[in-house]
Order: structure tokens, then C-alpha cells, then sequence
């Protein structure tokens, strides 16, 4: 039998691959010379995106020496190692969990999140009602066992990797941190005060959020994305001794900020981007206080 003729209907529908990563498939095309391009190789331009290549051989008589540097699709600058901050993230929680093999409990207790409990190591009452309110953050690189963190890590390093190529340096350090926020302040609101808390995973949480945003703005296959937010989630709501909380925070600020980051107009990209940073701040702010005057 002869072989499909390359014009073919079929073949019109298949979904093309980056020229520069040919194992990733893309629907942007470069709007100069027209080749398929992946979400690292998008450079922003003032209309669609262009290729690396495209934006190297010079933007035209005219034309700032910036509007040739390269953007990720968020507006982020393209870098050299576009995963440096997920490896920072990694090496920090790993070296937080050694403190944790090494100092014991008492470490533990003094930053993991708890609302309000008295702790006999400590010999006091501790919690974000307390005053701690940096719990909310040291919380997010702690860890209560070895398949805790290497479950998280896991996940951060597959997870963040791509994403922060996607969005730059900045704005997924932004979108990591506020997630991871969020979902501290959802566990210390609904959570019992005496209850703790500890673990990146409201903060990966709000990455897969983010990643299945950007997933639809790039009009790639949904399926993997959403099935693997549903097997975590699964297991978020299947096992005890899992915070939920942390989880359902981070999973809904990563939505959030994530649109904000991918969805913003490009004439107000930063404004809006850190603008919905802000907000999200903001609400977890509230929240806290009107937990902190209710426990006291």
C-alpha cells in the first residue's frame, strides 16, 4: 500500500514539533520564518512570537536594542539555565530536610506551620496565632519523611523544570512562593490551631495549576496534565494524615496567578502579572488575621 501523500487531510491535522526540540510537540509557529516553535524557544514579539534564530539575526533599522531580547511567552528573559530556581528550590529543601535528620524535633517545631499548641520541647505555647506568621513560609521547605520529600521533589523537579522555562525566572519564583502561601493560610484557617502542617506541597500544587493554564493557552493535549491532578488529588482526599488544605490553597492560586501570568495584555504584562501577585497576598493577609483573632 502506497504511503500517505504528505498533503493529505490526516497529515494536515497532525500536530507539528519544535524545529530546535523535535520530541515536543507545539501549535506557534515563528511569525517570520514560520517554523514550529516550544514554549522555550517563543521569543515575545509585538505580534505573535518569533524563533531564537529569527530575533538573533536582528529586529530591524529603528528598533530599541532590547526589542530584540529574548521573552518567554510570559514576558520573562530567556537565560542560559532556565531551570536555576527549581534547582535552588530543591537544594533548599533538601538541605532543610538534613537540619531536620540532624537537630530533631525541636527544629521541626519551631517552623513547622500550627496555629496555636503548646509544644514541651519548646516549653511554650507557638503558633501563627502567636505571632509566628513566618510559619506560613518556613513551613512550605520542611518535610515529615523521606517519601514526603522525595515525593515532592519529584514533582517540583518534573513540574517546575518546564514551567519555569515557560515563564521566566521571576515570575515562577513569584508563582511558587504566593502558592505556597496560600496554601498555608487555607490549612491554618480551617485546620485545627493544634494540628500541624509541613511540606512543599501546597507550593507544587500551585504549579500544577499554573501548568495545566498554560498547557490550554498553547492549545496542547489536556489529558495528561488533568489526569495527573487527579490522581494527586486522590490521594490528596484517599490518605490520612495529608493537609488537603495545603493542597486546595496552592491548586487554586496556582490558577490564578498562573492566567494572570499567561493571559495578561501585553501593554500591561507586568502590572497585571504582579498586580494578581498582590491580591493573592493580600487575601492571604485577611485570612490570617481573621484566623489570628478568632484563636485569641
Amino acid at each position: 500500500m502506497d504511503d500517505q501523500a504528505s498533503g493529505s487531510p490526516q497529515d494536515a491535522r497532525r500536530v507539528p514539533f519544535c524545529y530546535r526540540h523535535p520530541d515536543r510537540e507545539t501549535g506557534i509557529h515563528c511569525t517570520r520564518c514560520e517554523r514550529p516553535i516550544c514554549p522555550e524557544c517563543m521569543v515575545d514579539a509585538s505580534v505573535g512570537f518569533q524563533c531564537l534564530e529569527c530575533v538573533r539575526g536582528g529586529s530591524g533599522p529603528g528598533h530599541a536594542p532590547t526589542a530584540s531580547m529574548p521573552r518567554t511567552i510570559a514576558g520573562g528573559t530567556v537565560v542560559a539555565d532556565p531551570r536555576l530556581i527549581t534547582k535552588i528550590l530543591v537544594g533548599i529543601c533538601l538541605a532543610v530536610f538534613l537540619a531536620q535528620l540532624s537537630l530533631g524535633d525541636g527544629f521541626t517545631d519551631r517552623f513547622q506551620l500550627i496555629g496555636r499548641a503548646y509544644f514541651p520541647l519548646l516549653g511554650s505555647v507557638e503558633g501563627v496565632a502567636e505571632g509566628q506568621w513566618y510559619r506560613l513560609l518556613t513551613a512550605t521547605f520542611l518535610h515529615g519523611s523521606y517519601i514526603h520529600i522525595i515525593f515532592n521533589m519529584l514533582s517540583l523537579w518534573w513540574i517546575g523544570g518546564p514551567l519555569e522555562e515557560a515563564l521566566g525566572r521571576a515570575r515562577y519564583l513569584a508563582l511558587y512562593l504566593v502558592s505556597g502561601l496560600a496554601g498555608s493560610a487555607l490549612t491554618y484557617v480551617i485546620a485545627a490551631p493544634n494540628q500541624g502542617s509541613l511540606g512543599a506541597s501546597g507550593a507544587v500544587f500551585g504549579l500544577f495549576g499554573a501548568t495545566a493554564v498554560l498547557m490550554r493557552r498553547l492549545n496542547y493535549d489536556m489529558r495528561p496534565i488533568i489526569a495527573l491532578l487527579v490522581i494527586n488529588l486522590i490521594i490528596t482526599f484517599g490518605w490520612g494524615n495529608i493537609a488537603w488544605e495545603a493542597h486546595v490553597g496552592g491548586l487554586v492560586a496556582g490558577v490564578v496567578l498562573g492566567y494572570a501570568m499567561v493571559h495578561a495584555p501585553r501593554e500591561r504584562r507586568a502590572l497585571v502579572q504582579y498586580g494578581a501577585c498582590v491580591l493573592v497576598l493580600a487575601a492571604v493577609v485577611l485570612m490570617t488575621l481573621l484566623r489570628t483573632a478568632q484563636l485569641t
